[in-house]
């Protein structure tokens, strides 16, 4: 199964697809080289879109909740790279604690929780799960709807004076978070010594930034495009900032007003270059969290001003319920990718350095101009059966096996900018 494309492939993005089959090579030099200087992290996954012109990232996610969307025809690559991953960090490793969100209503993220445990344990680890759910007071087992159990138990503190994290009788070399502290860090996470806590807890939304992610990223993506030739908005997402922004009080309606205008300014003039005939429009959206909460797609600076109750609700709550006081003005790429009559984006996953497979989310009830990670999205798996890695130089630049290629590229690219973002945000190196 593949996507249905909305549009031909052509122009611009058909030409960077050849670019990248014609120079695989060096690609994949550049990327090693970058590599040598700096630490992807443990895992990672990244929503892409895809505009027919351009194809780029829009979201970068360092605790990703899908595994369960992948093709379980992937999950051999996705135990060889866990191992790569862990063999660098802790080769010593046995045990590793897994700490998921608390989302214990949620089936579809259990079944990611599951998934991942499974994945750790091929490599040769033992694993267990630790909630911080103040009500999983002793093991507590869960059903699935695929049949699988899983079991959370109470994180306590172990060993002299408490200096580590783990369960009754289970001590781990290793601390492994799935859950990404968009409320900050409780107590029982602080101050854990003698133990790799991955992520670090400085990767966590309590302190990170979109717009942090995509100033590395723009660096990237200009070194990268400027190695191979071409014009590095093909794939970067122009972006601004907006700070002390309060939706309720309409306080920062003036500042956020100003860089919806600048960017759409530099993005008709893209436009104009590049002959593309539709009309830009920009994602305003909280500058911290996930869940696609707080976002909105404009299209003239004046639709950020005066927003009605409903409009000002929405923008001013994130995730745990958190106020939205800080806000990124992101270039809106349209997708042209259909799948079911829906509109789709592909979400590239990776551990340590390797793609190691993907899904399209899809949803029918929005656009092509709008947030996908909304109600009635669902997950295609099967749409990334072929591997990212292996592109075929005898079929045409927008084949699937080319394309998913240049998806695995451009997800990298993503990855290696999460890895900038995280040595800058290193409270040992400021």
């Amino acid at each position: 199964m593949v996507p249905h494309l909305a549009t031909a492939l052509s122009g611009p993005l058909l030409d960077l697809e050849r670019r990248f089959l014609d120079n695989q090579t060096t690609i994949e030099q550049w990327l090693r080289s970058q590599w040598l200087d700096h630490t992807p992290p443990f895992y990672c996954s990244v929503d892409l879109r895809n505009a027919g012109f351009k194809l780029a990232p829009v979201d970068t996610n360092l605790f990703p909740g899908g595994f369960n969307n992948l093709s379980p025809a992937l999950l051999p690559l996705c135990v060889q790279a866990a191992m790569s991953a862990i063999e660098k960090i802790c080769p010593e490793a046995r045990n590793l604690l897994l700490v998921p969100e608390n989302h214990t209503r949620n089936q579809f993220y259990l079944q990611n929780v599951a998934r991942l445990a499974a994945i750790l344990r091929h490599t040769g680890l033992n694993v267990r799960i630790g909630s911080l759910l103040p009500d999983i007071t002793v093991p507590t087992t869960l059903d699935l709807p695929d049949g699988q159990k899983l079991t959370l138990e109470p994180l306590r503190r172990i060993g002299e004076g408490g200096r580590r994290l783990g369960l009754e009788d289970f001590d781990p070399c290793a601390v492994l978070l799935n859950n990404d502290l968009s409320a900050g860090v409780p107590e029982i996470l602080r101050n854990i010594h003698e133990q790799y806590v991955i992520p670090p807890l400085y990767a966590g939304w309590h302190l990170r930034r979109k717009s942090r992610h995509f100033a590395a990223y723009q660096e990237v993506a200009t070194q990268f495009a400027a190695a191979q030739g071409f014009d590095p908005w093909l794939i970067n997402p122009e972006y601004g900032t907006c700070g002390q922004i309060n939706f309720h009080e309409r306080t920062g309606e003036e500042c956020l007003a100003a860089n919806v205008d600048m960017l759409l300014f530099r993005l008709r003039a893209k436009y104009k270059e590049y002959g593309i005939d539709s009309k830009p429009f920009v994602i305003v959206k909280a500058d911290a969290g996930t869940y696609g909460m707080g976002i909105m797609t404009v299209y003239d600076a004046s639709e950020v001003k005066g927003l009605n109750r409903k409009q000002r609700n929405k923008m001013s709550v994130g995730k745990e319920g958190l106020q939205v006081t800080e806000v990124i003005t992101q270039e809106g790429v349209p997708t042209f990718e259909t799948v079911d009559d829906g509109s789709a984006e592909p979400v590239v996953y990776m551990i340590d350095r390797y793609v190691v497979g993907g899904f399209y989310r899809v949803n029918t009830a929005r656009g092509v101009d709008e947030n996908l990670n909304a109600p009635g999205m669902t997950f295609k798996p099967l749409a990334f059966e072929t591997h990212c890695s292996l592109p075929d130089c005898a079929l045409s630049p927008d084949a699937p096996p080319n394309r998913f290629f240049a998806y695995g590229v451009v997800g990298r690219l993503a990855l290696l900018a999460a890895s900038l973002e995280l040595e800058r945000s290193n409270p040992e190196a400021q």
